[in-house]
């Protein structure tokens, strides 16, 4: 590459660029998460098993993932629907209930990060337990806030 020398001021300028820039009108659409998306046929999900000590069974949550922009370089995944799950009938009422209400947030779009601090939040009023690597957990309920962030920040949606 040769070496010019410049021996005037610089008065306007340039940029060349080997691809083009990206405009509003040569953008892609990209395929996000809204209210008006339909349930694709296929989602991709995950289960967690959840025991905690004051509970005889576990709780399996579910959280399934639809793919966004599928075979281009700008795919991802996104939350659309949770499950909640559990033998005990004690629990039914209430994790029907945050299944629903999780799963219209997820379908809502956007950023859904909130959710887990949100549930992390909550404590059961007879007190939490201690869990292996996690320290220190004040409720299942915020256990379930810590799978769903543990599920968000893995990869699993961009």
């Amino acid at each position: 590459m040769a070496t010019i020398k410049i021996d005037k001021k610089i008065q306007a300028f340039h940029v060349k660029r080997d691809t083009p820039i990206l405009t509003a009108a040569n953008t892609p659409e990209l395929e996000t998460v809204h209210e008006g998306m339909t349930r694709p046929d296929v989602l991709i999900g995950k289960s967690y098993k959840i025991k905690t000590p004051d509970s005889e069974h576990a709780v399996y949550l579910t959280i399934n993932d639809a793919v966004l922009n599928a075979g281009t370089e700008h795919e991802s995944k996104a939350p659309f629907e949770i499950f909640l799950n559990t033998k005990n009938p004690e629990n039914f009422q209430w994790t029907s209930a945050l299944t629903r209400i999780i799963s219209a947030v997820f379908r809502k779009g956007g950023n859904v990060d909130f959710l887990a601090d949100e549930l992390k939040a909550v404590y059961d009023p007879r007190g939490g337990h201690f869990k292996k690597g996690h320290g220190y957990v004040p409720s299942l309920v915020a256990e379930i806030g810590m799978v769903l962030q543990e599920h968000l920040s893995t990869g699993e949606k961009k």
